[in-house]
């Protein structure tokens, strides 16, 4: 009996040996990268806790191009601002699909712009952007909407009476309705039972992203659908979102003309009567539905975590704040409305918006792309499927492009002048096709809120306070901890 359990012992270590001698064969020509075992790829070497350097740990010991294994899957990491925009300038069309995710599509369908494919991608996006154009025009245009609620804003931080307060519920409703304008054409009061409901759906959603239970969903959502778990809770804010949205499109459908559209379900709905005889056309109320869940879950978490940085970076540079404001005090004064196109007569609280976008990076990495198509790059195979990760973050702070890049220097975006230079290194919305089609909302959206804030507010620690924890809670979104500071007043 002992002989026979030496003996298949033996063989099963034999068997283990082979395996990883094929394995190494059969990826002789991939990136190199941490060597990937059964079922748990390369969990063994970076962990399954995020962390601020996942991802860049590995540059040290493999180079900017390297490889992962989630279980079976492979997955190609881009780091560095040389290696992403090759991938991503060179490969345009191989680097353009979404992967899978089974939290957020379906194999047989893929809605909205963010997790679909081909001819439906196309054709969503293209509505999606052009809509955008259209409502930056006019007098009800998106940015005075955004000026608008960028005062209401402020009044809230005026109730404060520079007390200690924690900013991020004001901030969060302040961007939530810029995207319920965009989206619907109108605002809606903080304290609306609905509105609530939707921040809180939003808030559960960015904390299952990325976490546990939404990479085994993604892998094994015929299993996960029947166990409990925190993707319960998450799938019913995902249902509510989109019935939230669904009401919406209700409401338009019955009451607004849409020869006449004020907001992007209404340029939706034009374009869906447009192509009502086309075959080959994907406009249709679900995937509208999905679009504006696509707007609140990318375009509500990532400036909403900008702005919470914002503040935070702030009030711990206080001498950056005062430069900042005097430049504006001195450029407008308090009384003329500031719009985007000042920016150019504000250079250092310009370069200061872009600094604090390098510095704190709001995702841990780009969202992946999938190669359409094998493809070899500086000499490695990448296979058709592999996900591709550009490393976004290892961009920002790449000590080849900047010069302090672990530290708050607005001086990145300044020549010897003190005018404002734009910089090609500078991606935090993405490079090439998939890149976000909502960057210029974004810009709009921080610029006036920040330079509404900064002309009304003296951002500062509260009493007894020496510093404002600058270290990231490590998740998919890479925000702030909680905190509180004071909003004093800068006019009597």
């Amino acid at each position: 009996m002992m002989k026979i359990g030496i003996f298949l012992f033996v063989l099963l270590f034999a068997l283990l040996i082979l395996l990883f001698f094929k394995q190494l064969w059969s990826r002789r020509h991939l990136p190199p990268g941490p060597l990937a075992l059964p079922l748990i790829g390369t969990l063994w070497a970076n962990g399954v806790w995020l962390r601020e350097d996942y991802f860049r740990k590995n540059v040290k010991q493999y180079g900017d191009i390297y490889s992962m294994w989630a279980g079976p899957h492979l997955l190609v990491v881009l780091s560095g601002f040389k290696t992403v925009k090759e991938g991503m300038t060179s490969f345009p069309e191989e680097f353009s699909d979404r992967p899978y995710d089974g939290f957020f599509s379906t194999l047989e369908v893929r809605r909205g712009i963010i997790f679909s494919n081909g001819h439906t991608w196309k054709q969503q996006r293209h509505i999606g952007m052009s809509s955008l154009r259209k409502l930056g025009l006019g007098k009800k245009s998106i940015e005075h909407q955004i000026e608008s609620v960028a005062q209401t804003l402020v009044e809230v931080f005026r109730q404060t009476k520079g007390q200690p307060f924690d900013p991020s519920p004001p901030v969060l409703n302040a961007v939530c309705n810029i995207i319920c304008t965009l989206s619907f054409g109108h605002q809606f009061a903080p304290e609306d039972e609905n509105f609530q409901k939707l921040t809180q759906a939003l808030k559960i959603l960015v904390n299952f992203t990325g976490n546990f239970f939404h990479i085994m969903y993604g892998l094994f959502p015929q299993i996960m659908k029947y166990l409990p778990g925190l993707h319960k809770e998450a799938l019913a804010s995902r249902e509510l979102i989109l019935s939230f949205a669904k009401q919406e499109i209700e409401k338009h459908k019955r009451y607004h003309s849409l020869h006449e559209p004020q907001d992007f379900t209404d340029h939706y709905l034009l374009q869906m009567e447009k192509s009502r005889n086309d075959p080959n056309s994907t406009y249709n109320e679900e995937n509208l539905a999905w679009c504006i869940f696509d707007f609140f879950g990318a375009g509500t978490d990532t400036i909403f975590g900008t702005m919470m940085w914002a503040l935070l970076l702030l009030t711990n540079h206080p001498d950056i704040q005062e430069k900042a404001q005097k430049e504006i005090e001195d450029v407008f004064g308090f009384s003329r409305t500031i719009s985007y196109q000042d920016r150019k007569k504000l250079p250092y609280t310009n370069a200061v918006i872009h600094e604090m976008q390098r510095l704190k990076y709001i995702l841990l990495i780009g969202l992946p792309r999938q190669c359409t198509k094998d493809v070899k790059m500086r000499g490695y195979h990448i296979p058709k499927g592999t996900v591709i990760a550009s490393d976004l973050r290892s961009v920002l702070l790449d000590p080849e492009q900047w010069e302090t890049p672990e530290e708050f220097n607005p001086n990145h975006f300044l020549d010897k002048d003190g005018k404002f230079v734009e910089r090609e290194e500078f991606l935090p919305f993405g490079i090439g096709l998939r890149a976000c089609a909502g960057e210029q909302l974004a810009r709009i959206e921080i610029f006036i809120f920040l330079t509404n804030l900064l002309r009304a507010f003296s951002f500062q620690l509260p009493e007894g306070m020496k510093e404002l924890n600058e270290a990231p809670v490590a998740k998919t979104s890479m925000h702030p901890h909680p905190y509180k500071l004071c909003a004093i007043p800068t006019q009597a």
